[in-house]
């Protein structure tokens, strides 16, 4: 027997819908490329989202057809994504930090038949333009004053794009398992791969991205997406916003420490999403200005993601700011919600260490979200915080393969996808990283965890950022070297550097030299680039060898 219930799809365009029918007058607040601060509210991004719709028909745009995009957060990348989506082809965000010849790779896998860029990206499409096989159309993010003097065919300016076009508009009704959007992989080992969300998987995932015990997102929120619009759909969050009309404020490509502040503060920001590397920005801004205070924003929360959370980022956010930090796991594969720190009642009466060791967590699941951890054998490991294994996730928002098949079958015979991570889970069901599978340090048989020695380290006052790596050792076939990029202003020595680690880690974990760098590689998302750091220092000989 069936349920006498309304079949109603789930589909991305019901948001925007609910967005300008409920809240039309929330402000939509971004600062563009252009350099000026524009406002509209959710009923002009459903007008927007509308002309986009009907330009995807002006342009020959068909359902399912790819729709590319080189863009920062702003309103104009926010109605793409609810235009694209929701007329029933497929928006591509492209990571326009990877090398261009991932984006040259990525953009013709994908087959993008349009591509939309913002005008800082102007000279690299130029560059681009001639490789990109598939692209007829290339649309330049702004208006007609701004528009770049580039070589490249087919050139329309986004803004009278739009103005030609009709606000009268009929979202079609789709099946909600269609594609809804493409993001690929960072590709930080071979070609980057495709991850195809559908609309039935982002509606689901904005659900749970609203509950209390995840980000908790409401319709009294000012939001701060610092985080990207090409990195895993920004965390979901534009979709999350508008579920619930928060208000939403959007950086562009001004990310620097001063400007971040300026836009908490002027635009009373409760609540930011961002990458550790960010916050460390905003750190740097800080500590060259030390009247400005903090706390005084009236910030609630951040979020953060991308990379586990120090320490220190989160003492500094929580003592300075007077901010609570909701820390997150997660990877494109997974749309990306994956695990959520959220404390539960029975630790109200936990303080100091006990309390910071609970924080530090990645966090617990959430609904939807099924986890197991395995070990090499794939037999199920216990919960009980201590065994390691490889991490494995199962869920109607987490991908059951790569775009094209690329990498062939990848989920194992219970439907859990490997997530190429390696964690441990508590009884409460905290996850906690150990390391990247391919990233944990072998020494004597044993695993150290890069995460919890690079966590510590950066909790030494002269560190602004660390990376341990794996060094070939003839005893115990690695040992770890730690790398140290130090604050301004601060001395740091190898000895004191080891004297700090010494009395808070392991003996066998404590590294066996130290090194100090100007800067450390990161990827396109902001993660610490281990395959660099391990190729720039393979011959490196440690003094225990």
């Amino acid at each position: 027997m069936f349920g006498l219930m309304q079949d109603r799809p789930l589909l991305i365009a019901s948001l925007i819908e609910h967005a300008a029918t409920f809240h039309p007058e929330t402000e939509i607040v971004s600062r563009l490329p252009e350099g000026a601060v524009h406002r509209t509210n959710w009923l002009g991004v459903r007008q927007r989202a509308k002309q986009v719709a009907n330009a995807m028909a002006a342009l020959g745009v068909q359902p399912g057809d790819r729709v590319g995009t080189l863009a920062w957060n702003s309103y104009r990348h926010l109605a793409l994504y609810y235009g694209v989506s929701g007329s029933g082809a497929v928006l591509h965000t492209v990571n326009p930090r990877l090398f261009p010849e991932q984006i040259d790779y990525i953009v013709n896998h994908a087959e993008d038949k349009v591509l939309f860029f913002d005008i800082t990206f102007a000279e690299l499409v130029e560059k681009l333009a001639p490789l990109l096989k598939s692209v007829k159309t290339f649309v330049a993010m702004t208006d007609r004053a701004h528009m770049p003097a580039i070589q490249v065919p087919n050139l329309l300016c986004f803004e009278e794009l739009l103005d030609a076009q009709s606000t009268d508009y009929t979202w079609p009704e789709l099946d909600e398992r269609t594609a809804s959007s493409l993001c690929y992989t960072s590709g930080t080992t071979g070609n980057p791969k495709g991850v195809l969300y559908s609309h039935r998987s982002t509606v689901l995932h904005t659900l749970m991205e609203l509950a209390p015990d995840t980000f908790g997102i409401s319709s009294g929120e000012t939001l701060l997406l610092v985080v990207p619009m090409f990195h895993a759909n920004a965390w979901g969050t534009p979709y999350a916003a508008a579920m619930v009309g928060a208000k939403l404020v959007m950086p562009g490509p001004h990310l620097d420490g001063k400007s971040i502040y300026t836009l908490m503060r002027d635009e009373k920001v409760t609540f930011s999403q961002g990458v550790p590397t960010v916050w460390l920005m905003l750190f740097q801004y800080l500590d060259a200005n030390p009247d400005v205070r903090p706390r005084e924003l009236g910030v609630k929360r951040i979020g953060i993601g991308g990379a586990a959370v120090s320490r220190a980022m989160l003492e500094r956010f929580e003592n300075d700011f007077g901010a609570e930090v909701v820390q997150g796991w997660g990877m494109t594969e997974t749309s990306p919600i994956g695990v959520i720190s959220k404390l539960l009642p029975k630790h109200a009466a936990l303080a100091g260490d006990e309390l910071l060791k609970i924080k530090l967590k990645q966090g617990r699941g959430v609904w939807g979200v099924d986890l197991k951890i395995v070990d090499e054998n794939g037999q199920a490991l216990p919960w009980d915080g201590k065994a390691f294994g490889h991490l494995h996730v199962r869920g109607p928002w987490i991908t059951s393969g790569y775009y094209k098949s690329e990498g062939g079958a990848v989920l194992d015979a219970e439907g859990f996808f490997p997530t190429g991570d390696v964690a441990t889970i508590d009884p409460d069901g905290y996850l906690q990283l150990v390391d990247r599978a391919k990233d944990v340090i072998k020494s004597g048989g044993e695993w150290i965890s890069s995460i919890d020695v690079e966590n510590i380290a950066m909790g030494h006052p002269g560190v602004a950022e660390a990376a341990i790596i794996g060094v070939a050792h003839p005893k115990w076939q690695e040992r770890p070297l730690l790398i140290v990029v130090k604050r301004p202003g601060q001395e740091v020595t190898r000895d004191g550097m080891l004297d700090y680690l010494g009395s808070r880690i392991a003996k066998w974990w404590l590294p066996d030299d130290v090194v100090f760098v100007d800067s450390l590689p990161h990827t396109a998302t902001g993660k610490l680039l281990k395959t660099s750091l391990r190729a720039q220092f393979k011959d490196y000989r440690l003094p225990t060898a």
